[in-house]
This record gives C-alpha cells, sequence and structure tokens, in this order.
C-alpha cells in the first residue's frame, strides 16, 4: 500500500502563507486587511474564500493569483482553488487590529 507520508496542511500553515500576500493600494498583507472569509480543505487541496475592498478592483486576477501561489509554496499542498465573492461586502471593520495598528489606525 503506497500512502503519501505528507502530512495534510493546517489552517495555520495556510494562513501564515497568505499573510505573505499584500495588498498593493493599501500596503497590508490580506489576512489582517480582513479579506480571507474561508479557508477549506479537501485533503491535500486547499480552497480559499476571499473578496477584495472594492469590486472594482483592477487587481483581482493578480489577487488571486498570489493567494493561489503562496498557498501552493506550502510543501503538504497539492492544489489550490481560489474563489472570489462580494458577499458580504468588505469594510474597514475587518482589518485586525494588529492590521490597525499598522495602519496608524487603533487610538
Amino acid at each position: 500500500m503506497n500512502e503519501d507520508p505528507s502530512p495534510s496542511p493546517t489552517h495555520e500553515q495556510v494562513m501564515t502563507a497568505l499573510r505573505e500576500v499584500i495588498d498593493p493600494e493599501v500596503g497590508l498583507n490580506i489576512v489582517d486587511l480582513g479579506l480571507i472569509y474561508d479557508v477549506r480543505f479537501d485533503g491535500r487541496r486547499v480552497h480559499v474564500t476571499f473578496t477584495l475592498t472594492t469590486p472594482g478592483c483592477p487587481m483581482q486576477y493578480a489577487m488571486a493569483e498570489g493567494i493561489r501561489r503562496a498557498v501552493l509554496e506550502l510543501s503538504s499542498v497539492e492544489d489550490c482553488e481560489v474563489h472570489l465573492v462580494w458577499d458580504p461586502p468588505w469594510n474597514p471593520s475587518m482589518i485586525s487590529e494588529e492590521g490597525r495598528e499598522i495602519l496608524g489606525s487603533n487610538p
């Protein structure tokens, strides 16, 4: 029996990888910006659901490809599907506390 010895990816590993993807308009990673809505696993396949700060964002394809590449850098990942959604719409309250500190938005 030939079993793949590589472990399945973890949520923490994927989120760490996604922190490497920076929104070029804001200069903050997409996790702390609140753009990642869901990460699901199907064995070694990862499905990432994300949004953008505005529906007309010209970076949507570049951001999706950045997400895909970052996740595929993990040796435990076989494939990554990226899904862009607009509901719920993103708003600034979705920025993490760390993100607010980086952006200088915390009192």
